[in-house]
């Protein structure tokens, strides 16, 4: 998305609260670079690169990396934490090719969930793609985080996060539509899929839940999702139920993968 458009804060906090995530999320993506067979040498693009913890996995995995960000002031941010690999500022949904490719692998995770027009972004994605190289595609399916017993205030908090992530056209259940934007792009069947989760107890998850929550509130306020007394109020119930159950399971939401080679 352009930087008007984007559900988050572009914060040094919101920039850490990625950090996170991303590590959270290294075991699933790992996998899947497994399966398509990476390799030392490949040049190798991650896809609105954020903060650059997915760069970083590739790179020490021997790759010959590239990240893409609209955000100019993070990408700087990321080539300076990363001076081995190459950082571009460009934004993903505009009508012209992806930079410096081609590509081995080409991967991008959480980007569709944000993008206004997803089925395009596939494609241009696709075009960067060398001959033999694959296109690997993560995003979440987010209405699954739950917790075990229930609780009526995470309920709350996550179904407050889904409608505030959706006002400003974001898909929240990308994730299970990654095969149908393959079909739709004109790519057919992905050639395999993956679905990860993440399981922690509520009272460490609630601090990520909680940043999540904070960092899209602005656009939830803007677009009269929620009000502010009701966003303090729904977060204060859920501190309050994680002080009494901390050790309750948490699940994150679903990350789902699909890839597909160039033949």
């Amino acid at each position: 998305m352009t930087t008007a458009e984007y559900a988050l804060r572009r914060t040094p906090e919101e920039y850490e609260r990625l950090r996170a995530q991303a590590r959270m999320w290294e075991t699933a993506t790992g996998r899947l670079l497994d399966r398509i067979g990476f390799t030392t040498g490949a040049r190798c693009l991650d896809a609105g690169c954020g903060p650059g913890e997915t760069m970083r996995l590739m790179a020490l995995r021997g790759g010959h990396v590239t990240g893409i960000d609209s955000d100019a002031a993070l990408a700087a941010t990321t080539a300076e934490a990363l001076p081995g690999c190459r950082v571009l500022t460009h934004d993903l949904n505009a009508d012209e090719p992806v930079p410096g490719g081609p590509y081995d692998i080409v991967l991008a995770r959480l980007l569709l969930f944000h993008t206004p027009d997803r089925v395009a972004v596939v494609r241009r994605l696709w075009e960067a793609v060398a001959p033999g190289g694959s296109l690997v595609l993560q995003d979440y399916h987010l209405s699954a985080a739950d917790v075990e017993p229930s609780l009526p205030s995470v309920a709350e908090v996550t179904r407050l996060l889904i409608a505030m992530f959706e006002s400003v056209g974001c898909n929240t259940r990308a994730g299970l539509a990654l095969p149908a934007y393959l079909e739709q792009a004109g790519l057919g069947a992905p050639d395999g899929t993956d679905v990860a989760g993440y399981l922690e107890t509520l009272g460490a998850g609630r601090v990520m839940l909680d940043a999540t929550f904070r960092s899209v509130l602005p656009a939830g306020l803007a677009h009269g999702v929620i009000t502010a007394e009701a966003a303090e109020a729904a977060l204060a119930a859920m501190a309050g139920d994680a002080a009494g159950h901390p050790g309750r399971p948490m699940l994150w939401p679903l990350m789902i993968g699909a890839w597909i080679t160039r033949r």
